[in-house]
């Protein structure tokens, strides 16, 4: 049986970085910046801060240890077409991310790395 290749992960790093602004913030969502404030990156928000809609890919629900509701990772559906043979790594790097995104004031912030997967 084929196991099906996870769209998005997290790195250990990311998910203690999500379990302590869980409980901090309250249940979480991402969302793949298109490069309009920083870059393109993944940004963290209190579940439902960030709207989506009609141009938003749901790509993954992500089950974190400690964490009781499954944190959702959207992407913008053109940004989407272009990394669509890609499997998303979030990780956790020294530096100060958007003034947006939760971890901020943490003084590290969340990067994607991307694999290339078969389509």
């Amino acid at each position: 049986m084929d196991e099906e290749v996870p769209r998005v992960e997290l790195t250990p790093q990311a998910a203690d970085l999500v379990r302590r602004l869980r409980a901090e913030h309250g249940p979480l969502m991402f969302h793949q910046s298109g490069g309009c404030c920083d870059g393109s990156a993944p940004m963290c928000y209190p579940d439902g801060e960030f709207r989506t809609g009609g141009s938003d890919v749901l790509l993954a629900e992500l089950a974190v240890d400690g964490v009781a509701e499954p944190v959702t990772f959207w992407m913008s559906r053109s940004q989407y077409e272009a990394w669509s043979h890609t499997r998303l790594i979030v990780d956790v790097v020294p530096g100060r991310g958007s003034g947006f995104s939760l971890e901020a004031p943490e003084g590290v912030r969340f990067l994607t790395r991307s694999r290339v997967v078969d389509v």
